[in-house]
């Protein structure tokens, strides 16, 4: 376990509208195809997550999102295999407004594009998903998953 961490960082757009939670279900990315997320990037080289997230948030939703209208609701820190090899920083932000017409600009790795009752979720969210839905429910800001054998994983 000696070395230099590179975990992965990753923005996420959590919307909640009228007790609605809204997903995107995947298709054709080879990650958990079929099942539910939310709008999500990966923090490009030179890019900071809030960045990230206005850029996904046009490419996949064709929506706009200004700096000052988002904030962050949580952060997961995530562990995907078991010689520590795949580690992630996940940043969930959420906004309360936003320009532009909510559209799937990415038909070829978005199946559709979901508002769903935050209390009748689709069986087939990505488990981390589901959790840090959860969280943010619970009012919780922080969370690491995958961390076997810690005793001192959080979820805060």
């Amino acid at each position: 376990m000696n070395g230099r961490n590179k975990a992965i960082p990753a923005s996420y757009l959590y919307l909640e509208r009228e007790n609605k939670i809204l997903l995107l279900k995947r298709k054709n990315t080879g990650y958990q195809d079929g099942f539910y997320s939310l709008i999500a990037g990966h923090v490009e080289r030179g890019e900071n997550f809030t960045d990230c997230l206005i850029r996904e948030a046009r490419e996949e939703a064709g929506i706009i999102l200004e700096p000052d209208d988002v904030r962050v609701v949580h952060t997961l820190y995530r562990n995907d295999s078991p010689d520590f090899s795949n580690q992630r920083m996940d940043v969930f932000f959420t906004a309360d407004s936003w320009e532009g017409t909510l559209t799937n600009r990415e038909p070829e790795k978005c199946e559709e594009l979901l508002w769903c009752d935050r209390n009748n979720l689709p069986d087939n969210i990505i488990p981390y998903i589901r959790e840090v839905l959860d969280h943010i429910a619970e009012g919780k800001t922080f969370s690491e998953r995958g961390w076997v054998n810690s005793p001192n994983a959080l979820s805060i």
